[in-house]
């Protein structure tokens, strides 16, 4: 069976493509949850009109992503911390501490967005990624020392 995808759907394709998947696949999966259309000339135009719409405003967002990004690029982040003798910290810093890091300097970031696996828990400078959009990241250098007593 032919339908026209309206989303992207992995190892498939993306909006507006026309492929070719079992009857069932369709039937059961991708037609219910509103992933597709079946490929009458309509729906072509329809999931064609929708397509263009996305992609003016997947364009618009990545451009302020873009933005963001050059603008974060001059931004120095840096958090003092408490340490023990062994210059081991006696907290950590978050993706929460640098995202108010950044709300303070005046940037919107949701801390998901920070990609840190874990904590930092040393001193020096980390590199931290920050994905703004699906084909926008930057990385920040979040540089942690000693605090001063």
């Amino acid at each position: 069976m032919e339908v026209v995808l309206r989303q992207h759907v992995d190892h498939l394709g993306r909006r507006g493509d026309v492929v070719k998947v079992a009857d069932g696949y369709a039937r059961n999966y991708l037609l219910p949850r509103k992933l597709a259309l079946p490929a009458t000339d309509g729906n072509r135009r329809h999931v064609e009109r929708e397509r263009r719409i996305m992609e003016a405003r997947e364009a618009e967002e990545r451009g302020r992503a873009e933005a963001i990004a050059a603008g974060l690029s001059t931004v120095e982040i840096q958090f003092a911390r408490r340490v023990g003798d062994t210059e081991q910290l006696y907290g950590s810093v978050t993706a929460a501490d640098i995202a108010d890091f950044l709300h303070a300097k005046g940037f919107e970031i949701d801390r998901r967005r920070l990609l840190l696996p874990e904590p930092l828990k040393t001193l020096g400078e980390h590199p931290v990624t920050l994905k703004l959009h699906r084909e926008v990241s930057t990385v920040l250098k979040v540089l942690v020392v000693k605090e001063e007593v």
